[in-house]
C-alpha cells in the first residue's frame, strides 16, 4: 500500500486551533502542541461556567430580593415562605426585576406575604 502524506489536511487543522487561540499570552498562541492544550483547558472552563454563570445569577437575584425585602421589613425567607402561602408562583428573576424597577410593586408583594404569614 502506498504511503499518504498529509500535510494538507494536518496544515488545516493545526491553522484552525491557531486561528481559535488567537490572543492567548506567551507560547500559548505560537506553538501547536502548547496551544491545543490550553485550548481543551479553555473548553472545559466554558463548560463548566456556562453552569456557574446560573448559579452566580441566581444568588445575585437572591441578594436583590432580600435588600429590597428588608427595606419592607420582611426577611427574604419570611418573604418567599409568605409567597408561596398566598399562592403568588413568582420567579426570583421577576421579583429581583420588581425589587428594582418598581418597588411599590414589590412592596404590595411584601404587604402580600406578610398577611399570608400571619
Amino acid at each position: 500500500m502506498p504511503r499518504v502524506k498529509g500535510g494538507i489536511v494536518t496544515r488545516k487543522r493545526r491553522k484552525k486551533v491557531l486561528k481559535l487561540v488567537k490572543g492567548y499570552r506567551g507560547s500559548k498562541h505560537r506553538l501547536f502542541k502548547a496551544a491545543h492544550t490550553q485550548l481543551m483547558v479553555s473548553y472545559r472552563y466554558a463548560f463548566r461556567d456556562r453552569r456557574a454563570k446560573k448559579r452566580s445569577y441566581r444568588s445575585l437575584w437572591i441578594a436583590r430580593i432580600n435588600a429590597a425585602a428588608r427595606l419592607n421589613d420582611i426577611s427574604y425567607s419570611k418573604l418567599m415562605h409568605g409567597l408561596k402561602l398566598a399562592g403568588v408562583d413568582m420567579n426570583r428573576k421577576m421579583l429581583a426585576d420588581l425589587a428594582i424597577t418598581d418597588a411599590d410593586a414589590f412592596s404590595a408583594l411584601a404587604e402580600t406575604a406578610k398577611k399570608a404569614n400571619a
